[in-house]
């Protein structure tokens, strides 16, 4: 037995002695390995200096020093080791981005793009040989560059940038042209022309829009909320959804106010011009060979076609129904928005005058967006203020001491200064529109950026007003009290960052009439409700156009 247990001691120790011999031997292979992966380490670090010491060199120092087109820029990457594929401008200019954060990750290098004989040029950069101005500019990463196929797109977030777009002192910033389905949805519209056909349209919205218009449609407007207000009585203590009922309502209000019709008079044109903008925001990112769409024809574009001539037809029908009722009901054509077209489609004098297309596109649009403006902020603002109880009840306390329990007046909606505050935070987290393009009529600098002629330019609002270098760090907060003392206080004097309807000369020219609407809706539900967001909401924020709750607003409904 003792023989037997010694033998087993010697198996066990022989195996602890193999065990600890494998531990060494592994540890020391690891260390190898290490030692192994240090060289090729420190080698891949003694490349890397070489070759940026060569892209350095190549860069240079001063501002200006190396300009090459995009053959060159091609060449110069594929001698640093740099695939840049077919050798496209866009493979190219992605090639470079690369190189750049490899070689520069201090982001001590940038470029210029311009465009000379036909061709995008790289003008690099030293960070230190750069203005502070050029900094901002150039290397945050606020303004970047994206390509839609073969079209460059400059993204710009700088508040200053967008001012000096905007204003457009030059008419270096035009509006982009429209194409595909946007062309046949908004057609040449005050929202889309520019020059003289911009000039004529804009000053007759602005009489018809101005502030004495405004007085004499709340009347109208309030009539308008008050019917719906008496539909939702049998939702009370229901979930209901109220984005659809803003729907009705704010094409009920346009159709009175501009057309002098009701909303079912107007229906079928609302119903073509709703699928007709559906099938464009389907559509928008498409990209199609030019002139395939003579050869092949998708049935989205078969579906467009037939939806604008029966939008051009129903707004005919419009027109000659005011025709023949001008000497009976309406004097000279009539004050709102479609009288004042008809009398500048019946002017005299040419250089005055639009053409019937012109009013067809004047009507279309105002039928569109005219609305979808208003329903889109009274979606939001209920939305908001059901989230949070204690700013819907200081709107309300406001209201009933301006307006008591009647409609509200032009000069009791003038006073909402608490309103107006939610308002503008309903705004800034949700704009109605995300984006406004413009395109580049000719080469122009841009604070250090020269841009080439037909670049488009994009403006995302959406960012601007959700950035916290310029809102602070609660800038997701729903916080009317940033408005108390206006929007320059607002947004740190940086007033470019905050503009829901377009900045410049081709401020929306519906503004006042969205607000005023959006106030008398708002007063005339919080004169009669409470109201919570349903356990059923979804939230879905969805650009359908404009930013809309593609699952609507559902909230429960408590009278007061």
């Amino acid at each position: 037995m003792d023989i037997e247990e010694e033998e087993a001691k010697k198996v066990k120790l022989q195996k602890r002695e193999k065990a600890e011999s494998d531990r060494l031997l592994e540890l020391e292979k690891r260390k190898k390995q290490r030692l192994e992966e240090m060289r090729e380490t420190k080698k891949k670090d003694v490349e890397n200096m070489k070759l940026k010491e060569r892209i350095r060199d190549k860069v240079g120092k001063e501002l200006s020093m190396l300009e090459m087109t995009c053959h060159d820029m091609a060449s110069l990457l594929r001698g640093l080791g740099i695939s840049v594929g077919g050798g496209t401008i866009h493979e190219v200019h992605v090639a470079y981005r690369k190189a750049l954060l490899k070689f520069h990750p201090d982001r001590s290098s940038g470029c210029d793009i311009r465009q000379q004989d036909g061709n995008f040029v790289y003008r690099h950069f030293n960070v230190n040989s750069c203005t502070q101005m050029q900094r901002r500019v150039l290397f945050p990463g606020r303004n970047f560059l994206t390509w839609h196929g073969s079209k460059p797109y400059l993204f710009v977030t700088e508040p200053e940038l967008i001012k000096e777009i905007l204003s457009n002192k030059e008419d270096t910033y035009p509006k982009m042209d429209m194409e595909g389905y946007a062309k046949k949805l908004l057609g040449e519209a005050l929202i889309t022309n520019e020059g003289e056909k911009w000039a004529k349209v804009r000053k007759l919205a602005n009489h018809t829009f101005h502030a004495e218009s405004l007085k004499r449609m709340v009347p109208e407007m309030s009539e308008s909320v008050q019917k719906m207000l008496e539909r939702w009585k049998e939702h009370e203590g229901k979930e209901f959804d109220v984005f659809k009922d803003f729907g009705l309502l704010t094409t009920e209000v346009i159709s009175r106010t501009a057309f002098g019709s009701s909303y079912m008079e107007g229906k079928h044109i609302f119903e073509m011009v709703a699928k007709l903008t559906a099938i464009t925001v389907k559509n928008v990112y498409t990209v199609r060979f030019p002139g395939i769409s003579w050869l092949i024809r998708t049935d989205d574009e078969i579906e467009a076609e037939k939806l604008e001539r029966g939008i051009k037809n129903s707004i005919l029908e419009l027109v000659s129904k005011r025709e023949k009722g001008k000497d009976e009901m309406y004097e000279k054509f009539g004050n709102d928005y479609l009288g004042q077209l008809m009398k500048l489609l019946n002017e005299s004098d040419t250089n005055k005058s639009i053409t019937i297309d012109q009013m067809i596109d004047e009507v279309r649009t105002l039928y569109g967006a005219g609305h979808l403006t208003t329903t889109s902020l009274l979606g939001w603002s209920v939305f908001l203020l059901a989230l949070h109880p204690e700013w819907q009840e200081k709107a309300r306390k406001e209201v009933v001491a301006f307006c008591g329990l009647e409609k509200p007046t032009s000069d009791a909606i003038a006073r909402l200064r608490t309103m107006n505050m939610i308002i503008n935070e309903c705004m800034r987290l949700y704009p109605p529109v995300i984006t406004v393009t413009r395109k580049v009529e000719r080469e122009v600098r841009l604070g250090s950026m020269t841009l080439p002629a037909n670049m488009t330019i994009f403006m995302p609002i959406l960012a601007l007003h959700h950035d916290p270098r310029i809102w602070g760090e609660d800038v997701h907060v729903f916080k009317p009290e940033r408005f108390a003392e206006g929007v320059a206080k607002a947004t740190n004097n940086n007033a470019a960052a905050f503009f829901p309807f377009g900045s410049g000369p081709r401020t929306c020219v519906g503004l006042n009439f969205t607000t005023n609407e959006a106030k008398i809706t708002l007063s005339m539900i919080l004169q009669r409700y409470k109201f919570t967001l349903s356990p059923n909401y979804v939230h879905y924020p969805s650009d359908i156009f404009l930013l809309t709750p593609k699952d609507g607003v559902k909230v429960v409904l408590e009278s007061i």
